[in-house]
């Protein structure tokens, strides 16, 4: 069938045909054999009298090489490839073998990839809607748990995504094994079995506060980080908490009374802020004791004819002896148990005790935390932070990845009553909480975590995180995630919106259809080791096929996914069925 070799390339060879070819052969594998090496080689494009050959890698005694080093000779056989070869590069006999889909060119070929070489690192799965990405993602997994003795009973694979179509997918997973068992956290829980969503304000740290109250300048880290000690010492029931309180409203008042303002400007502001912090020896009905009589505390600032408070020196002289003298602000923070209500009143704490009030320049960045601080602990988005006692980071995570009867393999978070901005807020908040998890782990990468996010580009974006935290969470996992074992996997129809530090970190692709050109351009750029003719491939790719190439891979091959049993329901809408009405 093949002639002659009559030229060699630094990638590829020409052969001539000896005969003419009616099959079709595109993307067929074929092994170069001389002497002393077996190359192998994709067949690229074919005419009447020529072959080009793609050059892949090498049959050594160690089994094959991704990479070409050294060339066919001029002299080489050209062959198809055989049974053995194909074994070898679709990895059949891996002992830790899963399996990935089938060949759609060597008929129906099971093409398996290894455990740890697919599960160990970050991954990334790109396709137009309706190319097979959601239905691809669901088979894998499926996969995962029909492994039998033993079984994937420690894996956990956290989703995020906003709608609950892995539902179908996953909610009996416990007909491969008993052992296995399915988790669905939701903004609502509306729904017998479900979870609410709850992070735990303890477990939040200065970074996430930040995403929370959207962050854009560096000075309300400042802010954020006063608050978080101020709660420590108001929620824990100190008995120095009041005492703290009284001081900071006294000095905030002092030193608004020594303002150039004018005396009901002042009495405004005073009032203003005792509104927000106030004290049983400090509110606007307490009762300030005299020679001889009283005052309440509001008629000490009544005016007289020359617009003079009439009780300045009594009301002076009473704030002044609720400073604390020597005092020395404390910057530990001690994880306790609070609520939103109470961090509202450590960042109110903080705001008079920062002097923010007169200070035109930073006021409106202040003044931005509490309103956004207030407008989420009145919305539904406040009960997300709902937590009934104190619980540790680990347990949380415990907590999340188990279910009553034992470990939880699918933990399917969906958000899909939250606005984009705010699931992004979310999804970062609990990948931190993951990634410290990991990290603290006394036996590194010894519970490994998968983050599964759907629709990644709604949360690993281009943002402010590395001009206000210096580092974006997605980019810290990406970079040392792998060693503590906690691995992305992102899943788009978007590759171009997605943060290009993060998809440079990956390392397994799986690319159903993509006809976008930017996103074309993207992939070829950006994605690393992958070729003209990946991109090429993937072009004319049918619903559920797919690319697979990277370190899970030996070549890039084309693979047909199975259909999920169960599928999710992630298909589009029927139309037909919705629109026809029988009329008798």
């Amino acid at each position: 069938m093949f002639g002659k070799i009559i030229e060699v390339n630094k990638s590829y060879a020409i052969i001539k045909l000896s005969v003419r070819i009616d099959k079709d052969l595109l993307n067929y594998h074929v092994v170069f054999e001389d002497d002393n090496k077996r190359i192998l080689g994709e067949i690229d494009e074919i005419n009447e009298t020529t072959m080009k050959v793609v050059l892949l890698g090498e049959f050594t005694d160690r089994g094959f090489l991704s990479g070409v080093i050294r060339r066919p000779s001029m002299a080489a056989n050209t062959r198809l490839i055989n049974n053995d070869e194909l074994a070898v590069i679709a990895n059949v006999k891996d002992p830790q073998g899963l399996e990935l889909g089938k060949s759609p060119l060597y008929i129906n070929y099971p093409i398996k990839v290894n455990i740890n070489d697919f599960f160990s690192n970050h991954s990334a799965i790109f396709g137009n809607t309706g190319s097979g990405k959601t239905f691809g993602v669901a088979r894998i997994l499926q996969n995962v748990f029909k492994l039998n003795n033993p079984i994937a009973y420690n894996s956990s694979f956290v989703i995020f995504n906003n709608y609950s179509e892995y539902d179908e997918a996953f909610k009996d997973i416990g007909k491969y094994n008993p052992n296995f068992h399915y988790k669905k956290y939701s903004s609502s829980a509306d729904s017998l079995g479900e979870y609410r969503i709850q992070l735990p304000l303890w477990l939040l740290d200065i970074d996430d506060y930040a995403n929370i109250l959207d962050v854009y300048e560096y000075g309300q880290i400042a802010i954020i980080e006063k608050a978080l000690t101020y709660v420590t010492l108001f929620a824990s029931k100190d008995t120095n908490a009041n005492q703290v309180k009284n001081h900071l409203i006294a000095k905030a008042i002092i030193s608004i009374m020594y303002t150039n303002q004018t005396s009901s400007r002042i009495r405004d502001e005073i009032f203003n802020l005792l509104k927000d912090c106030n004290t049983e020896q400090l509110n606007l009905n307490a009762v300030i004791p005299g020679v001889g009589y009283t005052r309440g505390f509001r008629e000490c600032f009544n005016l007289n004819d020359k617009g003079e408070f009439l009780e300045r020196n009594l009301i002076t002289e009473y704030i002044e002896n609720l400073i604390i003298k020597d005092y020395e602000y404390s910057e530990n923070y001690v994880p306790c148990f609070f609520t939103l209500k109470d961090f509202e009143v450590a960042l109110n704490f903080a705001l008079i005790s920062e002097g923010l009030l007169l200070n035109d320049e930073t006021y409106s960045e202040a003044m931005a935390l509490k309103v956004k601080l207030h407008k989420i602990r009145m919305s539904n988005y406040g009960s997300y932070f709902e937590a009934n006692e104190f619980i540790d980071l680990n347990k949380f995570i415990e907590s999340v990845i188990t279910v009553p009867k034992g470990k939880a393999q699918i933990i399917n978070i969906t958000l899909d009553d939250i606005d984009d901005r705010f699931a992004k807020t979310l999804v970062k908040v609990y990948s931190r909480l993951f990634f410290r998890y990991s990290k603290g782990l006394e036996e590194r990468a010894s519970r490994p975590i998968h983050l599964v996010l759907e629709e990644a580009h709604r949360y690993v974006q281009e943002d402010n995180d590395m001009e206000i935290l210096g580092y974006n969470i997605f980019d810290r996992i990406a970079k040392e995630g792998r060693k503590y074992g906690l691995i992305l996997d992102l899943i788009t129809q978007r590759p171009t919106e997605l943060n290009s530090t993060t998809i440079s970190q990956c390392t397994n692709f799986i690319v159903f259809k993509i006809n976008h050109p930017e996103d074309l351009e993207y992939i070829r750029k950006m994605v690393p080791n992958v070729s003209a003719d990946i991109i090429e491939k993937q072009k004319t790719l049918q619903s559920g096929t797919c690319v697979a190439f990277g370190r899970m891979m030996k070549i890039p091959m084309i693979v047909k996914l199975d259909l999920p049993d169960p599928v999710p329901r992630s298909s589009n809408c029927d139309v037909y069925g919705r629109w026809m009405v029988n009329i008798k």
